[in-house]
């Protein structure tokens, strides 16, 4: 089983952030900050599918995931408070999260269902965030210009995901997850994640003011669909997931452990006790 290791971020979150802190970009801004919007509540609701797939286990299996259970958990929690202190900054610039309550009416359908739709949900949203890091990780074009401080806080999250990628996929496996309920709840979490993603960057470019501006859409459409842009770069990794043969392992961690190894000055381990995940941040 992997080691996942926890990390406390030491970088800036204090400062104010620039309305537009990502290389002056009101598009790419708008897009990330709408991302940052959907964290706290969806590591929150990743943290809950994970406690209640382990408990499903019977002891060997508990055995086997717990260690890396936990560090997924302490990795998720930390996300959760940065991002949270993120959005606080967002929200004094007036922008409204609009992802959020809907992620969470959607998610309260969900209670009492049976654990293994939760890890479903949460290894088809883990997919998303995997090739997005990779992406992240692997291209200029997405965070050009963006303030250090803050280009690193993006590319830690990113290579934590890419460490963590296959955790919520093997606990859904190891509980009996079958293949249909796999790519279904998939295409069903594909839906939602592009279209909050969308209304919520759309929502952050009318309250910021760049709605109107020509400049945004040319950045839009390079994002998007230029050389560069992430649907160009990710369809085929986003296809991947709904092969018969598919596992999270398949895609290119490398990046994101270089990164991290590089990094160890601003992405320092820390000591958990079982149980204080939460706290680490």
């Amino acid at each position: 089983m992997a080691e996942l290791i926890v990390r406390r971020l030491l970088v800036d979150l204090q400062t104010p952030l620039p309305r537009h802190w990502n290389g002056g970009d009101a598009f790419r801004s708008a897009m990330f900050n709408a991302l940052s919007m959907s964290f706290p509540v969806g590591e929150q609701f990743f943290i809950d599918s994970m406690r209640l797939g382990l408990k499903q286990l019977d002891e060997a299996g508990h055995a086997r995931f717990a260690d890396e259970v936990q560090g997924f958990i302490g990795q998720e929690a930390t996300h959760r408070r940065i991002h949270a202190l993120f959005n606080e900054h967002l929200a004094r610039q007036g922008l409204r999260n609009h992802w959020e309550p809907r992620a969470r009416r959607r998610m309260q359908r969900l209670d009492g269902v049976d654990p293994r739709i939760w890890l479903a949900a949460t290894a088809a949203t883990e997919h998303f965030t995997a090739i997005l890091a990779e992406y992240l990780l692997c291209h200029e074009t997405p965070l050009a210009g963006a303030e250090p401080r803050l280009r690193d806080l993006w590319l830690w999250h990113a290579s934590e995901e890419s460490e963590h990628r296959s955790t919520a996929f093997d606990l859904y496996r190891a509980l009996g997850g079958n293949e249909a309920w796999r790519r279904r709840l998939f295409w069903l979490v594909s839906w939602h994640f592009s279209c909050d993603l969308l209304r919520q960057t759309l929502n952050n470019l009318w309250h910021d003011g760049s709605w109107w501006r020509p400049s945004t859409w040319a950045s839009a459409w390079r994002m998007t669909f230029g050389r560069e842009g992430f649907v160009r770069c990710t369809h085929k990794a986003w296809k991947a997931y709904l092969r018969p043969d598919f596992h999270p392992s398949q895609g290119d961690g490398e990046p994101g452990l270089q990164w991290l190894a590089a990094h160890g000055d601003i992405a320092v381990p820390v000591r958990q006790t079982p149980g204080a995940a939460t706290a680490q941040g």
